[in-house]
């Protein structure tokens, strides 16, 4: 049904509150995203300009990310879905996302005082459950959390920001699935020496990553007598990660039919989380678009 205001009518695929979704990039959000995209574009002799704003294109994506949404469900005031669709899988096979989403942990670093460069992370699993749509050669059953789905191996630095990431099925045993991730950290990260890790991934894990990585992989255990959930030493900032990527409703379960989407899902969650926290206690001002109206006959 349409909305009312001010003696007209909006158009009832715009938002009634003043253009926008909570999901959207403000102003000065848009203004740390925006110059890290690639150029438009164009064919051998100039072709055409872009037809949608690059700035709702990152919004739509967004969106589905926070909200969970099928790429087919977008709402009317977004640019097609197919478009959007078509920027996420360019974006995602040039590597602009991942791009972005390094860039930005380097300044979220610098803007807490350290190294844009970490010297030491962590490294932790979680299982999550799949969508009726996942391949099933892409998925398998986690015995210990009782999962079919897929796992996800998040290394991060000590301010729990994504360092490198890998999703594979969850029938993968942490032992096994950390190597790649590991091995993505050390030719990436060269400044990491050390990575924390729980008791799941103790063992020929710790020597592999000695004897071929260079690295020390030092083993968080429990205390002998807990009981229930407590925070471990280092480690609490990898669960804290997991935390604010499943209150991403897209993330709260796995809906990609490749592993390889999965993780360009958690990085432009990732991209959200830091360009809010860099402006962090600035003005939220929102463009957003303006509101159809017409007026009441």
């Amino acid at each position: 049904m349409p909305c009312l205001r001010a003696g007209v009518v909006v158009d009832p695929y715009v938002s009634c509150v003043g253009g926008g979704y909570p999901s959207d990039l403000t102003d000065e959000q848009w203004v740390l995203v925006e110059p890290l995209l690639p150029p438009a574009r164009v064919g051998p002799r100039g072709g055409r300009r872009e037809k949608h704003p690059r700035r709702r294109i990152v919004d739509a994506i967004f969106y589905v990310v926070r909200t969970g949404c099928a790429w087919r469900q977008l709402p009317k005031d977004f640019p097609p879905w197919p478009t959007v669709y078509w920027y996420f899988t360019w974006w995602h096979d040039d590597g602009t996302v991942e791009h972005v989403h390094d860039i930005l942990r380097g300044r979220v670093r610098e803007a807490d005082g350290r190294n844009a460069e970490p010297s030491a992370g962590l490294i932790d699993s979680q299982s999550v459950r799949t969508a009726d749509t996942v391949p099933a050669a892409t998925r398998g059953f986690d015995a210990g959390k009782k999962i079919k789905g897929r796992k996800r191996f998040l290394v991060t630095d000590t301010l729990g920001l994504l360092v490198a990431i890998h999703v594979v099925a969850a029938s993968v045993q942490d032992r096994d699935g950390a190597k790649r991730p590991l091995l993505w950290t050390r030719l990436d990260h060269p400044r990491i020496r050390k990575i924390w890790a729980d008791q799941g991934f103790a063992g020929r894990l710790v020597d592999w990553t000695t004897e071929i990585l260079g690295r020390e992989l030092d083993i968080v255990r429990k205390d002998p007598g807990q009981r229930g959930f407590q925070a471990q030493p280092k480690r609490w900032a990898i669960e804290r990660t997991f935390s604010w990527l499943t209150a991403h409703r897209r993330l709260a379960r796995d809906d990609e039919t490749s592993p390889a989407r999965s993780e360009t899902m958690i990085r432009w969650a990732m991209i959200g989380l830091m360009v809010r926290r860099l402006t962090r206690g600035r003005p939220a001002a929102r463009q957003g678009p303006r509101p159809l109206l017409r007026e009441v006959p």
